[in-house]
């Protein structure tokens, strides 16, 4: 199993964050944000990032024999591949 994480998620400084705009417009899990973050800027943004990190929590917890992960932003590869060192399920000799 393999999981891309895109330009919805990305590392900030040392804060995970999420980009709700990044997300596919045709996305149906973010239908009516651009309208709610109108109207209410602050509940639209933790809706969206709630979204957005469940998920890729659900799939990456789908393979039954493992996960391969792919980041497009550089600095949440680097987060991840230092929070899986030392893990007995991280091959350190693949990158």
């Amino acid at each position: 199993m393999g999981v891309i994480i895109g330009p919805d998620l990305v590392m900030d400084g040392d804060t995970l964050k999420s980009v709700p705009r990044a997300r596919d417009r045709h996305d149906k899990t973010m239908k009516g944000f651009v309208k709610m973050s109108k109207e209410q800027p602050a509940e639209a943004a933790r809706q969206a990032d709630m979204i957005i990190k469940n998920t890729y929590r659900t799939l990456m917890t789908r393979g039954m024999k493992g996960c391969y992960v792919y980041a497009t932003d550089a600095r949440l590869a680097d987060y991840l591949r230092a929070r899986m060192q030392g893990s007995p399920a991280c091959d350190e000799n693949q990158s």
